[in-house]
């Protein structure tokens, strides 16, 4: 017997709920590699200027060549670091993966609240909010920053091991005051 169009309905939004989550989930991540790839960059040019700064102070007072010899080649890999992110801007690019995720999360609890809806939504009802998630979502793809194949095996097993969008009733439980909990009191 085949399925119902509202089953595959659901089947249908659920796949797209799916496909949502991973996809706000990989631009968290590459905001996050970004991050970290920002926050190194400026710590090796802390570290390598102050290693120049401090060679050629040296190197002037006790008038050594080999720490003139030091401080310059510490300080061409500075240019050099300096030259290679010239043409970055990762903050703009962090911003930018924040806003998209940001954009999506509201998507992504729409969807939630479709869901919860649906047993009690006509089947008009439940395609009209569909396609209408459907656009919005395009609308924040067009302008989405991409995200690389890290980002999203990062963004994956945060999902499948982690869990890391979801909670358990256990822990929400724990979040709410005692009067609202569902659980046991020792939750």
């Amino acid at each position: 017997m085949g399925q119902s169009h509202k089953e595959a309905l659901e089947i249908q939004i659920r796949e797209a709920y799916g496909r949502l989550v991973y996809t706000y989930t990989t631009h968290l991540k590459q905001a996050e590699q970004l991050t970290n790839k920002n926050q190194g960059i400026k710590h090796w040019q802390i570290i390598l200027s102050a290693v120049t700064t401090g060679g050629i102070l040296t190197a002037v007072i006790s008038d050594q060549t080999v720490l003139s010899w030091i401080s310059a080649i510490v300080s061409t890999a500075l240019l050099g670091l300096n030259l290679y992110i010239k043409d970055f801007n990762l903050a703009d690019d962090i911003r930018r993966h924040r806003s998209t995720s940001d954009d999506l999360w509201i998507i992504r609890e729409k969807y939630v609240s479709l869901l919860t809806d649906f047993d009690t939504l006509s089947e008009q009802e439940i395609v009209s909010i569909r396609d209408k998630l459907q656009e919005q979502t395009a609308e924040i793809y067009k302008s989405a920053p991409k995200t690389n194949a890290k980002s999203y095996m990062a963004a994956q097993k945060a999902l499948k091991e982690n869990e890391e969008q979801f909670f358990r009733s256990s822990e929400i439980d724990q979040m709410l005051p005692e009067h609202l909990r569902k659980g046991t009191p020792e939750n």
